[in-house]
């Protein structure tokens, strides 16, 4: 069995000899566009993870799409864990991402009760640009702040930590002071790191990812930069958490597995513009699954 830490400076996770850390990943399934669970159980799995799906809503496809069809879960989900209670399922983490009602935040909230130890990862998935996502209402968001407090990694872009903090949200294009506003205001609401994502700057050619530890340097940000592609793809989001994840289940500091993620996000996307329809179909990660599996090495 391992244990999680807390700091940027060593292993969130310290992962020790043949040990499979097993991680209940609360997200939904979408049958077409690569993204949530499509994401989560495979590049988990590649860094060698016992990934356990909670599924949080059946999507023919991504919302990107003028047409989808989703069905919500909620009702199903507690009979679920209560089955996993007894059988006796153990768990070392809980990541958690899109969900498909304000009611599934207690369902996380039983998982974090039944499973204390578990290292808690929420990537709150509610928008982007600016904008909620279309099966998101105010609700849900507000339900979703509630994850905040204790989440040992919090993810969100701009707008989600806007929705989350009540920051009003001014585009990508904004100043240290302003990430660092954002961040400190998620810190004070209990996150005990926080990593905000995909922050582009105009006229750049890079994209930033910032990241802080309450219990270092008063949450002091700092920031790795990946490289910027002329193109935006559905999925990187998602790719992006579950690679950190990824990272940080082997053995990885916040730093490298932020490092890690933006890199592999990049190396994705470049793939994925070989691709026909490439930017309908979502982030094409599967050939990068070899540099997750290296995680191990």
């Amino acid at each position: 069995m391992s244990t999680p830490s807390s700091t940027t400076s060593t292993a969130l996770y310290k992962r020790t000899g043949a040990y499979i850390p097993r991680v209940a990943a609360v997200h939904d399934m979408c049958g077409y566009g690569k993204c949530s669970l499509g994401v989560a159980i495979p590049v988990l799995s590649a860094a060698g993870i016992d990934v356990c799906p909670v599924p949080t809503a059946l999507f023919s496809a991504h919302t990107k799409f003028p047409l989808f069809y989703m069905h919500d879960t909620t009702d199903i989900l507690q009979d679920y864990l209560d089955a996993w209670q007894h059988i006796g399922v153990e768990l070392d983490g809980v990541y958690s991402g899109f969900l498909g009602s304000a009611e599934q935040v207690h369902v996380i909230q039983r998982l974090y009760y039944d499973y204390p130890d578990a290292l808690r990862i929420v990537d709150p998935v509610m928008g982007d640009a600016g904008e909620m996502y279309p099966t998101y209402t105010k609700e849900l968001c507000d339900a979703m702040a509630d994850l905040v407090n204790g989440a040992d990694i919090l993810t969100p872009n701009l707008t989600e930590a806007s929705l989350l903090t009540g920051i009003p949200y001014r585009g990508q294009d904004v100043d240290h002071a302003f990430i660092q506003r954002n961040v400190d205001a998620l810190l004070e609401m209990g996150a005990k790191t926080v990593v905000i994502k995909g922050v582009v700057h105009e006229g750049e050619s890079v994209i930033r990812n910032y990241f802080a530890d309450a219990s270092i340097d008063d949450g002091a940000i700092q920031e790795v930069e990946s490289e910027l592609l002329p193109y935006m793809l559905h999925g990187t989001g998602d790719l992006f958490a579950s690679a950190l994840t990824a990272a940080v289940y082997a053995g990885r500091t916040l730093r490298e597995a932020v490092e890690f993620a933006g890199s592999l996000v990049c190396d994705a996307m470049r793939i994925t513009r070989e691709q026909p329809d490439f930017e309908e179909r979502g982030v094409s990660f599967e050939p990068t699954l070899g540099q997750v599996a290296g995680l191990l090495s």
